[in-house]
């Protein structure tokens, strides 16, 4: 940053240092772990796919169709979200100055359109089923198949969302509470089999099928309402306590004070802009190594990956200069 001549109005953008290293750029051995996730989930879904497929030609159940269905739509997604990963990781270009992170949270939103789609044939096939008359057979070898891919599916739904949350990931949990929601439809769908084999009562199948295309709409709606915020810069409340806690207490012990706090996430970084209010006489260099500190400071003590720019103002006639009054609040 070239050096103006007076102290009022300097902005600083300086990329932030966290836990020894560049927070901005994801440890090669954790992209490795991500990716590996990734191609889990895919070859599971594959898996978990025929296995479904099997089980529904084995018996004709409206609820294990709607468990297929389901899983369908799950390779999909899990497919645009292993590009999607792949894309958030590449390093910032010319062309996009800010990299690509901010895919994420369209990799949510289009997996959360997948489920909601999935959620709607489901309806239509266990009511088409349902109208048409029920015909059901082999039901125990079914449900045991289903009963298999449920538990699995379980085991790696945890698995991706931990690593997801430990990776500050979106697309990895995301995919996770999919594989999480997938393993809930088969129990669903199991219980729903089992009362059918212990009651005769063939109708609990297609309700059952119901009850599932419910419970994933709901998931599925979910995940696209998270995309939506996250494009919009929603300010997570937690975030920003947590960010204002740090900021009061590196700035009382620098002798600095701040406002106009603004910050959003790309899905894996936080990017925080701080205004800081300094004397009318204090150098620009001084008052540049202040600035300088707090931004390579902050990140370290935050939770997330962070990024912050900061923007110097004059104490004394910060008012005046401003052609217009300008955001000047901070995280509640």
């Amino acid at each position: 940053m070239s050096e103006p001549t007076t102290p009022e109005s300097v902005t600083t953008k300086n990329a932030a240092v966290r836990s020894g290293r560049n927070a901005l750029q994801r440890d090669e051995s954790e992209l490795r772990d991500m990716r590996f996730a990734m191609q889990i989930s895919l070859a599971f879904g594959v898996l978990m796919l025929v296995g479904k497929m099997t089980a529904y030609f084995m018996t004709g159940s409206a609820a294990i169709l709607s468990d297929a269905a389901e899983s369908v739509i799950h390779v999909v997604a899990v497919a645009f979200a292993a590009f999607s990963l792949r894309l958030s990781t590449k390093p910032a270009k010319p062309s996009f100055l800010y990299g690509y992170e901010r895919i994420t949270f369209f990799s949510a939103g289009f997996e959360g359109a997948m489920i909601v789609l999935a959620a709607i044939f489901i309806l239509y096939a266990a009511i088409e089923k349902w109208m048409t008359g029920l015909r059901l057979e082999n039901l125990g070898a079914g449900t045991l198949l289903v009963l298999v891919a449920g538990v699995l599916n379980a085991g790696l739904g945890w698995y991706l969302v931990r690593m997801g949350r430990q990776s500050h990931s979106l697309i990895l949990e995301a995919n996770g509470k999919h594989v999480l929601t997938d393993s809930w439809t088969s129990f669903g769908v199991v219980a729903g089999l089992g009362l059918v084999l212990l009651t005769k009562w063939k109708p609990f199948d297609p309700l059952m099928a119901i009850a599932v295309a419910i419970n994933i709409l709901w998931a599925g709606g979910h995940l696209v309402w998270r995309s939506a915020v996250g494009l919009l810069d929603h300010s997570d409340p937690k975030v920003g306590r947590e960010i204002r806690d740090k900021l009061d207490a590196i700035c009382s012990e620098l002798g600095l004070q701040y406002h106009g706090v603004r910050y959003r996430t790309t899905g894996y970084r936080q990017i925080i802009e701080v205004h800081l209010l300094f004397p009318h006489l204090m150098a620009v260099g001084e008052a540049h190594r202040l600035a300088t500190l707090l931004e390579e400071r902050l990140p370290q003590e935050l939770s997330v990956p962070s990024e912050v720019f900061t923007h110097l103002e004059s104490v004394e006639d910060h008012a005046a200069v401003h052609a217009k009054e300008h955001y000047t609040g901070r995280p509640d």
